[in-house]
């Protein structure tokens, strides 16, 4: 593996933009590609992304694409579109990516209509390739701004993981590498579930406490749910759980709150589109897949139900505060 790969980023949202910007500051060869030729060609003129990370300013190392082909050659791609239009990047990308290309998954959740992890998806798009994912606590205006940042890169062997956390760090965004492919996903996918939960709580009213609690039984809930699927459950109470959970559940720059919230103010999330809230996909999937395999989730059945309307936040609330008492 080269020691200095150059780097392609797909999706110039936020997220896309703030990983490009950070790998380009550190010295990497880094190209940025958008779908929108007209907004690629503004970015380059100005150095910034207005649309997605207003008044942060690019590195002027970065480069800008509108043109897929501008990953061929890349050793390491970067992912950085939506949970559900990961397979049909894939698959279109496909003939680009050379075979033992790295192509780091950095969006969080699961395949709506089949419960699948990204990482299955991209390995049955693109064979030959390596597969990680990167997730953790990270907004991306902070990455972007240069805040300090840690998050986790899991990666089929350690070897790999080891090399992209370096290619991909920089003195303020730190990675650190892991194993656990399952356990990182499922913690990324899952907190932005509890997440939403965390919201409902907040625009209810029911107080820190209640918030509290849920991320405690929530933690739980993830742990067995990592277990199940051959995960570690102890990677949980690492960045890609707890870590990201704690920064989800509590800051107002979260989507995933700010639609619970409007879940728990309004009982539902009128003049929101879930499209773009991972948590709203992540909640049905995983509350069908625990069905199914016979997990106990009842704070992630409970969202589910409440963002599909058949169950409404007072009844939840009251269902989940009878249930039996057992050990913690």
């Amino acid at each position: 593996m080269s020691t200095t790969p150059r780097i392609a980023v797909i999706g110039a949202g936020a997220f896309g933009t703030a990983l490009a910007s950070v790998a380009a500051a550190s010295g990497g060869d880094v190209t940025l590609i958008g779908r929108d030729a007209t907004a690629v060609d503004l970015m380059r003129a100005s150095r910034r992304n207005e649309k997605a990370l207003p008044g942060i300013d690019l590195p002027p190392t970065l480069s800008f694409s509108a043109d897929a082909e501008a990953i061929r050659g890349a050793g390491i791609v970067l992912f950085a579109m939506p949970s559900q239009a990961q397979r049909a990047a894939a698959r279109s990308l496909a003939p680009l990516l050379a075979p033992g290309t790295a192509v780091v998954i950095c969006a969080k959740g699961m395949e709506k209509g089949t419960g699948r992890l990204l990482t299955e998806v991209l390995e049955e798009e693109l064979p030959g390739r390596e597969i990680a994912v990167l997730s953790g606590p990270g907004f991306a205006a902070d990455i972007a701004k240069g805040l300090p940042t840690a998050m986790v890169i899991a990666a089929r062997t350690a070897e790999t993981g080891a090399w992209l956390a370096q290619a991909l760090s920089g003195p303020t965004f730190r990675l650190y590498p892991s194993t656990d492919r399952i356990g990182v996903q499922l913690g990324g996918a899952l907190k932005n579930v509890l997440a939403i939960a965390c919201g409902i709580i907040e625009g209810a009213e029911l107080g820190d406490s209640a918030r509290a609690a849920l991320i405690s039984r929530g933690l739980a809930e993830l742990s067995r749910f990592v277990a199940a699927h051959g995960g570690e459950g102890t990677t949980v109470t690492g960045l890609s759980g707890l870590g990201d959970l704690v920064l989800t559940g509590t800051s107002h720059q979260s989507r995933n709150l700010r639609f619970g919230i409007a879940l728990g103010r309004h009982g539902d999330a009128a003049g929101w589109s879930g499209d773009l809230v991972e948590g709203a996909f992540a909640a049905s999937v995983a509350s069908s897949v625990a069905a199914e395999k016979g997990i106990d989730m009842p704070i992630t059945d409970a969202v589910a139900r409440i963002i599909d309307g058949s169950l409404d936040v007072k009844t939840a609330i009251g269902q989940l505060m009878t249930r039996p008492i057992t050990q913690e």
